[in-house]
């Protein structure tokens, strides 16, 4: 079978160095120093991988999480009471929906459309949610929010969290593009990210929340945090001992994803073009989505595609597509699978 949903990078055939595991090698984890925000020399690695990119993070803006999934809950705990909505973007993966049940949360939906690109609907925003989540870029779309939507997104006066855990995975750059709101002053906001995307590294389970805006929103915003990730001191003293190790592996790492997932989109359309389905188009991210011709359903696609060309894709309503018919693929496969798995597609066309 061709698995084209594959999104675990330590099972994609990447070769991973020594030096990961060498990253362990210091005795300083041997003694246990919690603090609620995380080892301040974590947070400094974690501030220095941004001073990378061209963004100014002091460490004391930076709270360390066990993963983004946390980074939600504590988000949801801070800024929601049970009961309260919680606006997501849609089509998006669905795990809103379950880390929004655990906190006795609703979910609204925002839309994306599309129109020979991916937008934000800001018309369309129900009102009366306590906070606004971003995926930035979106899974699985591809899609960054532009300024011209940030400003307008400002106004809604609501906390905007922004999972920001593909920002460097650009295909392409664009002047009009926000990649992180690290550096956005205009409202409250949060920024994710973490290990698992930015070093293809999941199974360490480090992750992050950067606060921005004003400074007394901030300040009150840390405070509130600090106690919420005291009471579980999830994060362990080995990931945190390695940090600085691991992120300047990641910026290697990132090198040989971002190549494959470039050589697998490109070849995805041009093999599918001029035939009845084509590429969506697709900003950054690990993803792809194939817009089939609407004379069968998403399901009737994959199940046939499984069944009779032995290739595994998603259809689009896992990620709550509007409409009919989108599938789903992961540009992380090794490229001879992925060409095969793409070619098989295009035979059932």
């Amino acid at each position: 079978m061709i698995d084209l949903t594959q999104s675990n990078p330590t099972h994609a055939g990447f070769p991973y160095p020594l030096d990961v595991i060498r990253a362990f090698d210091d005795s300083s984890m041997l003694s246990y120093e919690p603090s609620p925000r995380g080892s301040l020399a974590a947070r400094e690695a974690v501030s220095a991988y941004y001073a990378n990119r061209g963004r100014e993070v002091s460490p004391d803006r930076i709270l360390l999480t066990a993963s983004t999934s946390e980074g939600y809950s504590y988000l949801f705990k801070l800024l929601t009471d049970p009961g309260d909505a919680v606006l997501v973007p849609r089509p998006s993966y669905p795990l809103f929906e379950y880390l929004a049940a655990m906190e006795s949360l609703k979910v609204e939906q925002y839309p994306l459309h599309y129109d020979n690109g991916w937008s934000i609907a800001i018309d369309e925003i129900p009102a009366g949610a306590r906070l606004l989540a971003l995926v930035n870029p979106n899974n699985p779309t591809g899609s960054f929010v532009k300024g011209g939507e940030m400003e307008r997104l400002k106004t809604l006066g609501i906390p905007i969290v922004s999972d920001e855990v593909f920002s460097d995975y650009a295909f392409a750059p664009d002047s009009t593009r926000v990649s992180t709101l690290v550096d956005f002053e205009d409202c409250l906001s949060f920024s994710m990210s973490g290990l698992s995307k930015v070093g293809g590294l999941p199974q360490m389970k480090l992750g992050w929340i950067v606060v921005n805006g004003p400074k007394d929103l901030q300040r009150d915003a840390m405070e509130k945090l600090e106690w919420i990730a005291d009471t579980y001191l999830s994060v362990g003293a080995p990931v945190q001992c390695a940090a600085s190790k691991l992120l300047v592996f990641a910026d290697q790492f990132q090198g040989l994803i971002r190549g494959r997932t470039v050589s697998n989109l490109r070849f995805a359309k041009e093999y599918l073009a001029g035939t009845s389905a084509n590429i969506l188009d697709v900003e950054g991210g690990w993803y792809a989505t194939i817009r089939m011709p609407h004379i069968r359903s998403e399901e009737e696609y994959a199940v046939d595609l499984l069944d009779h060309a032995g290739v595994l894709v998603q259809p689009g309503y896992f990620y709550d597509f509007e409409s009919e018919a989108y599938l789903i693929v992961s540009l992380l496969a090794e490229e001879a699978q992925f060409r095969e798995g793409i070619a098989r597609i295009r035979n059932l066309l």
